[in-house]
C-alpha cells in the first residue's frame, strides 16, 4: 500500500502523507476516549459520593482526643503545681527542722545546774517569751509531715491519671488517619471531575446542555485543593507528644511513689534526704515535662480538626451540587 501511494505522489508527499494520517488517527483516538456528557456525569456522582460521610469518623475521633489530651494537660498540669506546693511545705519542714533543733539546743541551756538557777531565771524568762517550745515545733512538724505526704499522693495519682490520657491519645491518633479506601475515593473523584470537564468540549459542539455539568467541576474540582497528608502528619504529631507524654507520666509516677514512701520519708540521714528531694524533684520536672507533650498532642489533634474540615467542607459543597 505504501509503495503504491509512493509510485503515484513521490517520496516526499508519501511521508506527509502518512504523518498526516497518524495525526488525523490520534485525534480520533483520543476524541474516542471522551465520554458522552451523560455517562461523564453519572460516573462523578458514583464517584464522589459518600467522601462526606468517609470523613465524618476521622472529625469527631480527632474532637475527642482534644478533649482527652486536654484533660491529659491539665492534669499534668495540677501535678506539676501539687507538687511544687508540696517542696514548698518540705522546704518549711527543713526549716523547722533546724529551728527545732536550735530550740532544743537553748532548752538544755535554759535547765542550768541548780546553783545558777535563780540568777538566770528571768533572763532565760524573757529571752523565750517569744520563742516557740520543741514540743510546738514538733506538733508543725508532723502536721506539715502529713500535709506533704498527703500533697505527694495527690501528685502521684495527677501524674498516673495523666498518663492514662496520654496512652489513650498515642492510641486513637495513631489510628485517626485517612485510610487507603478513603484516599482512593478522592482520586477517583479527581479523575471522574476530570473526565467530565473534558466531555463538556464535545457536548458544547453537540449543542448539548452543560450548565450543570460546569457548575459540578467548578466546585468539586476544589479536591484538586486539598491536601490529605496535613491529615495524616497531624494525626504522628499527636500520637508521638502523647507516647513523650505517657512516658515521662510513667517515669514521674514512679518517682512520686518511690519518694513518698515511709521508708524513704523516714530516712532523716543526709543521703536519705537527698534521695527524697531528688525523686521529688525528678517527679516535678516529668510532670512538667508530661504537661508540655500532652499540650503539643492538643494543638495537633486541633490543627489535624482544621484540616479535616477543610476536606469535609469540599466533599459537602461537591456532593450538594451533584444532588441538584
Amino acid at each position: 500500500m505504501i509503495k503504491y501511494i509512493h509510485d503515484i505522489v513521490g517520496r516526499g508527499t508519501t511521508v506527509r502523507f502518512l504523518v498526516t494520517i497518524i495525526a488525523v488517527m490520534s485525534i480520533f483516538s483520543v476524541r474516542a476516549e471522551v465520554l458522552d456528557i451523560d455517562i461523564a456525569l453519572n460516573n462523578t456522582k458514583s464517584a464522589c459520593g459518600g467522601i462526606s460521610s468517609k470523613l465524618a469518623p476521622l472529625k469527631t475521633m480527632a474532637g475527642i482526643n482534644t478533649g482527652i489530651t486536654g484533660v491529659g494537660t491539665a492534669v499534668n498540669v495540677g501535678a506539676t503545681v501539687v507538687g511544687l506546693t508540696k517542696a514548698e511545705k518540705d522546704e518549711e519542714i527543713e526549716d523547722l527542722l533546724a529551728r527545732l533543733e536550735e530550740s532544743v539546743e537553748q532548752n538544755e541551756k535554759d535547765h542550768p545546774s541548780s546553783a545558777e538557777a535563780d540568777a538566770f531565771k528571768k533572763e532565760v524568762e524573757a529571752a523565750l517569751a517569744n520563742a516557740k517550745t520543741p514540743s510546738e515545733y514538733q506538733s508543725q512538724i508532723d502536721k506539715l509531715e502529713q500535709e506533704s505526704k498527703n500533697l505527694g499522693n495527690i501528685r502521684t495519682g495527677l501524674m498516673a491519671g495523666g498518663t492514662v490520657t496520654n496512652v489513650a491519645g498515642a492510641v486513637i491518633a495513631g489510628k485517626n488517619k485517612v485510610d487507603e479506601d478513603l484516599a482512593t475515593m478522592i482520586e477517583n473523584c479527581k479523575k471522574s471531575v476530570k473526565d467530565l470537564r473534558d466531555s463538556i468540549m464535545q457536548a458544547r459542539l453537540s449543542r448539548r446542555d452543560i450548565g450543570n455539568a460546569e457548575n459540578i467541576i467548578a466546585i468539586c474540582a476544589e479536591y484538586d485543593t486539598v491536601d490529605l497528608s496535613k491529615i495524616d502528619n497531624r494525626a504522628t504529631g499527636a500520637m508521638w507528644s502523647s507516647i513523650v507524654g505517657a512516658t515521662t507520666g510513667a517515669f514521674g509516677t514512679a518517682a512520686s511513689v518511690a519518694a513518698n514512701t515511709d521508708k524513704v520519708r523516714d530516712d532523716n540521714s543526709d543521703i536519705g534526704k537527698t534521695k527524697e528531694k531528688n525523686l521529688n524533684t525528678a517527679s516535678n520536672v516529668l510532670a512538667g515535662t508530661s504537661a508540655v507533650a500532652s499540650e503539643a498532642a492538643t494543638v495537633f489533634n486541633a490543627t489535624q480538626i482544621s484540616a479535616i474540615k477543610k476536606v469535609s467542607s469540599v466533599a459537602d459543597n461537591c456532593e450538594r451540587e451533584l444532588a441538584k
